[in-house]
């Protein structure tokens, strides 16, 4: 196979004399960071350690923004969600052994949600590498095997000269469909060792797209042309793949009802007359979900939270159209088709014929009554005031990033993200301590808007700590901490369960007089204050703090 080399970009004779005679004093680390530089990155997440200092060094003679966590799992959740708001890969720079494995619940977060998190980890030095116990600072007796059933890919460092090309391989792998984290690692005297090799100049590492097979686009469009009563649920990866364009014009075309999964939220607009919004919780729309005679699935896995807790049994043909193959069928008969959401959605788009269904809108409007009716029998009123409030506070622009807790719980279902692309929460594993961590990565990734951060009093104190990191930065990023004294929802099943709890009551410190302490402004706040409190400090210039202490319940579950 030859290869044209005419189509090559030539080097001027500066850059084939720099090349030549690359600057004095760069090691291992620098060709990590200039391989980022290459790849496109811009800013780079994590946390020094002995064995990681090259890569930390070098970024002292690059143009890079580090910004620096207090915990390496909150730098993984800040990373995370710089991933998944830009759609770029976000680097995350790791030190070896308790470094590294204290960023493993963080990219179990990135996994399940698909977020392109490359993380560089540090290693021993590669004399003691291979298991052989030689009693390292740090050592593991193998740190892959630790990260490797939760990254996409895992990708070995022995020499200087493969660094980038690792890295570029590593960036491809992040941002190929289905997005994810990936793991490369490198020891500390290679990224230490002084190095002649040129610097590394911009690099291509464009991810494979992922196309629909023709003839399965063909049957699908068959199926939905004919149907009587479709529906489609919407999941994340409508949202991951800037699908909710193609998304509103299919449903439109074919008069199909949609509904958002908890990770599909703001990808189809919440007041359209064709939108069954979130409301998977429960049972009215889990009845109209099964009813349906053609149910198009698009970037959901319908796992536990999408279908019901598994109560979700449909009765008409099923159409999966899903980035990661591993999940097609994995919970129901379906065709099956592996692809891009926005991909798949654009062919189905053209290849459909138009059908009406001048009763869909009136079917939809009476599930959401039915919705309605079953809420408000409970005396929830206290709990959608809350979430009224937050809403009217926050920008249509701004993104929102919820913790595991109650109020999340409640948006889950009842929010209207009003954007795609907007509100993001740890529902993919399920982990404490996101909301803030993630706040901060976001607002690291665009500090023109403001960000709101959403967390229960257990879940705030995962993340104290990043309370400096919001000050030293000084982002643009408001937390709201909802103190109802423990682990809330943990309670609620416990009672449920047991008829009492343990272990979910907590002793916590004074939030505002602890965030004053970091040097950020705190208030405390009331149900009726809450939407302006909320307001004035998304609006302030940096970091934030409202604490609202509240007993929210959770509505009755129709899954059990």
């Amino acid at each position: 196979m030859s290869h044209d080399h005419d189509d090559r970009p030539q080097l001027t004779a500066a850059q084939a004399a720099a090349v030549l005679n690359p600057p004095a004093g760069r090691n291992g680390g620098d060709l990590v960071v200039e391989s980022l530089q290459g790849l496109g990155a811009t800013t780079v997440f994590g946390l020094p350690g002995q064995h990681a200092l090259g890569m930390f060094d070098a970024l002292r003679r690059s143009s890079l923004r580090y910004v620096g966590l207090r915990v390496e799992n909150n730098a993984g959740f800040a990373a995370d969600a710089y991933g998944r708001v830009t759609g770029e890969v976000a680097p995350l720079l790791l030190s070896t052994g308790p470094g590294a494995l204290t960023s493993l619940a963080a990219l179990q977060e990135a996994a399940a949600a698909s977020a392109p998190v490359l993380a560089i980890s540090s290693q021993i030095p590669s004399a003691g590498l291979g298991g052989g116990r030689h009693g390292y600072l740090h050592e593991l007796r193998d740190q892959q095997a630790s990260v490797r059933d939760i990254v996409k890919s895992v990708h070995t460092v022995r020499t200087a000269s493969q660094i980038p090309s690792a890295i570029a391989a590593a960036w491809e792998s992040a941002l190929t469909a289905p997005h994810g984290p990936v793991w490369v690692e490198i020891p500390q005297d290679v990224l230490l060792a002084e190095t002649t090799l040129p610097v590394v100049s911009a690099m291509d590492a464009t991810p494979r797209e992922l196309y629909p097979r023709p003839e399965l686009t063909i049957a699908a469009a068959h199926l939905l042309s004919n149907a009587e009563r479709p529906v489609i649920i919407a999941g994340g990866g409508v949202v991951r793949s800037d699908a909710s364009g193609k998304l509103r014009a299919l449903a439109e075309k074919i008069d199909a009802p949609v509904v958002t999964t908890f990770g599909g939220k703001g990808a189809f607009p919440w007041e359209h007359p064709l939108s069954l919004r979130s409301w998977l919780e429960d049972r009215h729309t889990t009845d109209f979900l099964e009813d349906a005679d053609v149910l198009l699935v698009v970037g959901s896995g319908l796992g536990e939270l999408s279908s019901n807790y598994h109560t979700f049994r449909p009765r008409g043909r099923v159409i999966q159209i899903e980035a990661d193959a591993g999940k097609l069928e994995s919970n129901h008969p379906a065709l099956g088709i592996h692809s891009d959401a926005r991909e798949a959605l654009a062919d189905l788009l053209e290849a459909v014929e138009r059908r009406e269904d001048p009763d869909a809108a009136e079917r939809v409007r009476t599930v959401l009554e039915k919705v309605r009716v079953r809420i408000e029998a409970q005396d929830l009123t206290l709990e959608q005031q809350v979430l009224a409030a937050v809403r009217e506070a926050l920008p249509d622009a701004a993104p929102s990033f919820w913790d595991m807790t109650i109020l999340a719980y409640w948006a889950w279902s009842a929010f209207d993200a009003r954007r795609p692309n907007t509100m993001h929460s740890a529902q993919g594993a399920g982990g404490l301590g996101y909301g803030f961590p993630a706040a901060i990565g976001a607002a690291a990734a665009d500090p023109t808007k403001p960000v709101l951060a959403v967390s229960g009093d257990g879940g705030a104190m995962y993340s104290i700590a990043e309370l400096a990191t919001a000050r030293q930065y000084d982002l643009p990023l408001t937390w709201l901490i909802v103190d109802d004294g423990g682990y809330g929802i943990l309670r609620e099943y416990m009672t449920g369960a047991f008829g009492e709890t343990t272990g979910t009551e907590l002793a916590r410190p004074d939030f505002v007089a602890l965030a004053e302490s970091f040097g950020v402004p705190a208030v405390r706040t009331g149900p009726e204050s809450l939407a302006a409190d909320l307001s004035k400090a998304l609006a302030a210039p940096g970091p934030s703090v409202v604490v609202l202490p509240a007993l929210l319940r959770m509505f009755e579950p129709t899954h059990l």
